[in-house]
Order: C-alpha cells, then sequence, then structure tokens
C-alpha cells in the first residue's frame, strides 16, 4: 500500500532521493541492506535515486547492491560507479517502475579531488491514463563549496541537458552535500529548476542539522507533495534521511 500522504485525487509520480550510505547505519554502524529495502517498499517510490551503493565491499559482505536492490524492488535499474577502492567499488544508483532509456555518465571530477559524477536518464512513465518521458539526474557533489559550484555548472551546461525543451518534465536530485541549502538559487534557478518542497534538513539522521539533500524540478510538472522521510527505521539504517516528493504530469 503507498504512503498514506499521496493523497492527490489526480494520479502522481512519486521520486525518492536517498544517500543509502553503503546501507550502514548512522549511529550504530551496523551493515543492514534489509532495512534500506524496507524503506523503498514502504514509500514506494516510482523512481528512486540513490548515492553511496556499493558492489563487492567485504566489509558489506561482496554484495551487489545494484543488483540485491533491483531484484527485491523489481524495477528497472541503472548504475554507475564513482569511486573504487582497492577492493570494491561504490557509486549512483537510478531505480524505476519503468523501463530506463539513454542512460548518460557526466563526470564531475574537479581537478585531484575525489571522483563525483551525475547520471541522467530517460524514463517514460505511465501514469493514470497518461504516457510521458522524463529526464532524470542523480547526482553525489563534493565536499568543497568552490567544486559543487563548478559541479553543477558542468551539468547545466552540459549539452544532454541543454538539448531539452524547456517543457520537457526534468527532476535534479540527489545527495548535493549543500551545507546551507544555498545552491540551488545560485545554480538552478537561473536554468528554470525550483526546489521540491522547503529546504530540510536530512544529515546526520539522528539529529538533521544540514539540508544535504535535495530534489528540484521544471517543466510540465507539478509538485502536490514532498516530505523528509523520517521513522525510526530511516534514522537507523543510513547517515542521512531520504526525501520524497509527489508530482502530477502536466499534459
Amino acid at each position: 500500500m503507498r504512503q498514506s500522504q499521496r493523497l492527490a485525487t489526480e494520479p502522481t509520480l512519486r521520486v525518492m532521493s536517498w544517500n543509502i550510505h553503503k546501507g550502514i547505519g548512522g549511529l550504530d554502524r551496523r551493515y543492514d541492506l534489509d532495512g534500506i529495502i524496507a524503506v523503498l517498499k514502504h514509500y514506494d517510490p516510482d523512481i528512486a535515486l540513490l548515492q553511496e551503493v556499493a558492489q563487492g565491499i567485504q566489509r558489506l559482505k561482496g554484495h551487489n547492491q545494484a543488483e540485491l536492490l533491483t531484484n527485491a524492488l523489481e524495477f528497472h535499474a541503472t548504475f554507475f560507479p564513482e569511486h573504487q577502492f582497492k577492493v570494491g567499488t561504490y557509486g549512483n544508483l537510478i531505480l524505476a517502475r519503468w523501463p530506463i532509456f539513454d542512460p548518460i555518465h557526466l563526470d564531475l571530477t574537479i581537478g585531484s579531488r575525489k571522483q563525483r559524477g551525475v547520471i541522467q536518464a530517460h524514463i517514460r512513465a505511465h501514469i493514470g491514463k497518461n504516457q510521458r518521458t522524463l529526464v532524470v539526474h542523480n547526482m553525489h557533489l563534493g565536499l568543497a563549496a568552490r567544486e559543487r559550484g563548478l559541479q553543477l555548472n558542468r551539468v547545466m551546461s552540459s549539452l544532454p541537458l541543454r538539448l531539452l525543451h524547456q517543457s520537457t518534465p526534468v527532476i535534479v536530485g540527489g545527495d548535493l552535500n549543500d551545507l546551507w541549502g544555498s545552491l540551488g538559487a545560485k545554480h538552478l534557478a537561473p536554468h528554470g529548476f525550483e526546489r521540491a518542497g522547503i529546504r530540510s534538513n536530512t544529515f546526520p539522521s539522528a539529529l538533521p542539522i544540514r539540508p544535504l539533500d535535495a530534489l528540484f524540478f521544471r517543466g510540465n510538472l507539478r509538485l502536490t507533495h514532498y516530505e523528509v522521510a523520517r521513522s525510526t527505521l530511516t534514522r537507523s539504517c543510513s547517515d542521512h534521511l531520504p526525501i520524497y516528493a509527489d508530482f502530477v504530469l502536466l499534459p
């Protein structure tokens, strides 16, 4: 059953963004991928933008988390590893209820800093009796303020985004490491994007004091609901809280 907040009389599209911290709890540091799966099933997003999804890390039982999450939800998926350890890797994962087309990875690494990137993908959504193609971007930005600004400028000026019509439904989300919640106004609003919901603290999950995570949208979308998913389980199975937004796809 869908989370009760999906109260709109019109059929809606739910998008979630969550840094799952490789399935490691923010307080007890215990590995619990089943908890991540339980949260995703409870909030029932149509599209999930997940960051820090791990593969082959020994401490995490060598799990291919992208595959396990995809199979558990029976969704379509596209994954790109961003950071490589001696053994194992982690990166960004897009999960969707419908097939994913034309996934593109854009390198956002700045100089010698930690490797970062964004995945852009097209999804043909079936909402009620309507079908629309929307474009989603899943990103995990850097830790330095100047780095984050350069990374967002690189995304906004990228050819795949510039080729999209202004009416095309586009969603940009992820872990922006946005300490003060100021990146949207500076780097996304000038390109027609607005924040989904109010600026909300999501990190650390036990007692959030920083608005690191966000969703932005533009085009033929109308926001009907936004929420930070606060529960005992979401506080315990990652160091970030998930966020989600419900949209109506406009004709």
